[in-house]
């Protein structure tokens, strides 16, 4: 995957447990590559997988052997985990040249990476800069934003001397404020692509408000050729999130858009229920299409009917509609098989 320049944004996500079953077990490999395509169909680019033992790299290399979504292996300090990884087919390595050990190991890695067509990530995160660095801010002579900037030119450094420049930096930080101000000095004194990202942004609410307010002044300044919605939560939210930002910043497009009201007193269909039922599906379709899901007949085929396709209701009742104009008329139980006859017809 080309990334940087003119490319499109990728989003990434990471995976949340171990998969050393799948050393032994068939049904959690098919799981987890299942569960792989679907991120995938809901526009999930690249998965990051950790990997802290050589367990996990065999598995990791079985689980790439088997899918076509690039995969990227996150490494601290074992060098003989990224060679295995590598050799196991990942698109990608996450490693901190500083926490690997001697260059000779580094050497090692990278004559690797170069040979099979590897990228290589250096992960910078104010949580765990080098020591001197450290001391530095805690002595308030730079900024924790300058010393994580300060950090990936002196990992870059490694990789300049190595000749290898097939690299990605990401500058991190739980603060928004720090975030932008690393990746912003950054992109004046470098070229290189950037992953930009909130590092453990919360749960739910509060990760997407702290992501929304990073990505969106980075993205406005040109700055983040892949981005990572990093939640509290399921790695489908952190996909569908870096979509939904990416969409309204302009700078992704297409596929299915969800409008739905958040519900009132009048209430006559189950908004909310439905939402959780259909989002992910309705998300994983790649087609261009708007859909309405209305709390009641004053919300509508009224305020829906810019829509490709709707539904709301009232009591026992559903209704679908199309365009403003209503096709289907059934009883609540029926509302689901309805609905999903009728965005077929689309």
């Amino acid at each position: 995957m080309e990334m940087g320049g003119d490319n499109p944004i990728s989003i990434q996500t990471m995976w949340k447990e171990s998969i050393i079953p799948v050393l032994t077990d068939e049904n959690t490999l098919n799981s987890i590559l299942n569960r792989l395509n679907s991120l995938s169909m809901l526009g999930c680019d690249i998965i990051r997988f950790a990997v802290p033992d050589m367990e996990s790299a065999d598995a990791l290399s079985i689980i790439c052997k088997k899918t076509t979504v690039p995969l990227v292996a996150d490494i601290h300090f074992d060098y003989k985990l990224a060679l295995r990884c590598i050799d196991g087919g990942v698109a990608k390595i996450r490693i901190n040249p500083g926490n690997i050990g001697s260059v000779e190991k580094v050497k090692e890695i990278v004559n690797a990476c170069k040979y099979n067509g590897n990228a290589i990530r250096i992960g910078v995160n104010t949580g765990s800069l080098p020591k001197d660095i450290a001391e530095k801010i805690e002595k308030g002579h730079i900024s924790r934003s300058e010393g994580m900037v300060e950090t990936a030119f002196r990992e870059i450094s490694v990789f300049d001397k190595l000749n290898f420049h097939n690299v990605v930096v990401s500058m991190k930080a739980s603060s928004v404020n720090e975030t932008i101000e690393a990746n912003r000095a950054f992109a004046k004194r470098f070229d290189t692509p950037v992953h930009i990202g909130v590092t453990e942004a919360g749960p739910l609410i509060g990760g997407i408000v702290k992501s929304t307010l990073a990505f969106s002044t980075l993205l406005k300044d040109g700055i983040g050729s892949t981005i990572r919605v990093s939640l509290s939560s399921t790695p489908e939210n952190e996909v569908i999130t870096a979509g939904e930002i990416l969409k309204e910043c302009g700078k992704r497009s297409g596929g299915v858009k969800i409008v739905s009201c958040p519900r009132c007193g009048r209430n006559g269909f189950d908004v909310h229920g439905f939402v959780d039922r259909w989002q992910n599906k309705l998300l994983s379709i790649q087609k261009d299409i708007t859909v309405a899901v209305m709390g009641c007949v004053v919300n509508g085929p009224g305020e829906g009917k810019h829509a490709d396709i709707g539904i709301t209701g009232v009591g026992d009742t559903v209704i679908i509609f199309k365009k403003g104009k209503i096709v289907r008329k059934i009883e609540a139980k029926d509302a689901d098989n309805a609905f999903r006859e009728e965005l077929l017809s689309l």
